[in-house]
């Protein structure tokens, strides 16, 4: 026992330390990620940021429980230490670091009793060394969070624990994502139909649902001042709507094959050829039936599966769309490798002595190998390529200010509205507006300045993404402003650093993917990237005092 909880601990430290470089060195990929959850996080903390129109009561898609679990943290941590605004946001992500460290380590755990040793050890260095995890770990995301769910709600199907993989299920479905809820639909079948329990299931469901949705709806009546379900309302909107997903752009069929290399790269292959490569042994090696304790691989593997078919048939596609399934991915891919190994072992080694994994273990290192190589050079691509905003924003609190002669200090963004990462980043005294550019969707607005803001009916929201004229500012109030040099310049969106009324105070290299072949713009190579790789100037610009 003491012996289970010393290799727990260390797989917990190792899987713990590559987390927290995530928590400081990842950039946010996605700007709903700041709009739909940072910022009201910060509104919620300090009484302002920026309100999409899903938190406007009329729509009220988010529920605001989400948000307070994940502010717990940081509102314990203000009220007795009082730190930096960016102090809590990096607190948060370190948080976040921590927990899916606790979810991987019993996912492992689970693995290695319910597979093998082998496939759990290959899984762990996939999970450690995979680009999504690197982003999706630390991600404030329902889509993270179900991913967080995930391994819990598999680690206690696989140990036999259903009443908890039930739950987990139930919470990422309920709280976090309710599209999540396909992940355990292999649980609920072996429950209700090869265990013929469908009372205790019915039971479980009926329980979890109270446990849930009880804070859940009273949460949001406080906030919303109104009875709401948002899971209801998210699935409302995006299947019995007119606009749905849709409204936001569609994808080619390939998107998630090339999003799924990028961040798997060669164990993304290996998930994929899995279920032909269990059908292959199941024809030659009559002996292998499933995983340990019995369970069908189509079974146990299925909900990854399930979800490909799910989203990757959806016109609308996105990265974040995969987190849930990313450790199931990392799963399947150990799987693959493991099956390689015990097909080369039935087709080439002679004599048979010992068992295979023994015997063959170097085709996985070296494909292990192969697989960490590529994995670090896309972490170091992204983050070489893409911290730019991260890093402006991050020099705020050393601008001086004291020669303008303003209370608050007005930054304005222009067309990089999207990689604004939140006003956690913002010092006291500054807030942050939008100028019109090319963009005709819409935009968040400000919270109002009132105690029951998240109340408000707002009549300058919509649900069909149409532009909101009240969002702008006039540029001549700006007295900083976030800006991109831009190879296409428009009377909307000029080279503001080129122009007579702005000096820089910061700028910093940012990759132009339209400029960069594809190959350099998807791994690091060193010396070739430098040399092949096209940049322009990312700039956080100051006012000139005299215009």
């Amino acid at each position: 026992m003491g012996e289970n909880i010393f290799f727990s601990s260390c797989v917990f430290s190792v899987i713990f330390c590559f987390r927290i470089i995530s928590a400081i060195y990842s950039h946010i990929t996605d700007c709903d990620e700041t709009y739909n959850y940072w910022e009201p996080s910060h509104y919620l903390l300090f009484g302002n940021g920026f309100q999409p129109w899903e938190y406007s009561p009329q729509f009220a898609l988010r529920s605001y429980l989400y948000i307070l679990i994940y502010n717990a943290p940081a509102w314990i941590f203000y009220k007795v230490f009082h730190p930096s605004r960016l102090f809590l946001f990096y607190l948060t992500r370190c948080c976040l670091a921590a927990f899916c460290a606790i979810c991987e380590t019993f996912f492992y755990r689970s693995v290695c009793r319910e597979f093998s040793d082998n496939v759990g050890r290959i899984m762990l260095v996939i999970l450690l060394f995979s680009p999504g995890m690197f982003i999706a770990c630390t991600a404030f995301l329902p889509s993270s969070f179900s991913m967080y769910m995930t391994m819990l709600s598999m680690s206690s199907w696989f140990d036999k624990k259903y009443p908890l993989a039930v739950f987990f299920v139930a919470v990422s479905s309920l709280l976090s994502w309710p599209f999540a809820g396909i992940i355990g639909s292999p649980i609920a079948f072996e429950i209700v139909f090869l265990q013929k329990r469908w009372r205790q299931f019915l039971k479980w469901c009926i329980l979890s649902a109270i446990i849930i949705l009880i804070p859940l709806s009273l949460t949001d009546y406080m906030y919303y001042g109104k009875f709401t379900l948002t899971p209801w309302n998210i699935i409302k909107y995006n299947i019995f709507t007119s606009q749905g997903p849709n409204l936001y752009g569609k994808s080619p069929w390939y998107f998630y094959i090339l999003n799924g290399f990028l961040n798997f790269n060669i164990s993304f292959l290996f998930a994929l050829s899995t279920p032909l490569l269990l059908i292959w042994i199941k024809m030659t090696i009559s002996s292998v039936t499933g995983n340990r304790c019995g369970l069908p691989y189509i079974l146990s593997l299925g909900s990854l599966y399930l979800w490909f078919i799910v989203f990757f048939t959806q016109p609308h596609k996105e990265e974040r769309f995969l987190f849930p399934v990313y450790p199931l991915i990392a799963l399947c891919g150990a799987i693959g490798m493991d099956r390689v190994q015990m097909l080369w072992y039935r087709y080439f080694i002679k004599g048979k002595l010992f068992h295979y994994v023994k015997v063959t273990q170097k085709i996985s290192i070296i494909a292990l190998i192969c697989y960490v190589l590529l994995g670090v050079s896309r972490i170091l691509l992204m983050y070489k390529s893409y911290h730019a905003p991260t890093f402006i924003y991050g020099q705020l609190k050393t601008v001086k200010t004291t020669m303008i002669n303003k209370n608050e200090i007005n930054l304005c963004i222009g067309k990089e509205w999207h990689r604004f990462p939140s006003s956690y980043f913002l010092p006291d005294g500054w807030t942050v507006n939008f100028i019109k550019t090319e963009f005709r969707g819409q935009l968040p607005a400000h919270y109002l300045p009132s105690k029951e803001a998240s109340k408000i009916v707002r009549t300058d929201m919509n649900d069909l993404n149409k532009e909101q004229v009240s969002r702008y500012v006039n540029l001549n109030t700006c007295d900083y402003l976030v800006d991109l040099d831009s190879v296409s310049p428009t009377p909307l969106e000029p080279m503001y650093s080129r122009h007579s009324n702005w000096t820089s105070v910061y700028s910093i290299q940012f990759l132009d993917g339209s400029r960069t072949p594809l190959y350099a713009r998807s791994f690091y190579i060193p010396i070739l990237w430098e040399w092949q790789s096209v940049f322009s100037d990312y700039f956080l610009l100051k006012r000139n005092e005299n215009t």
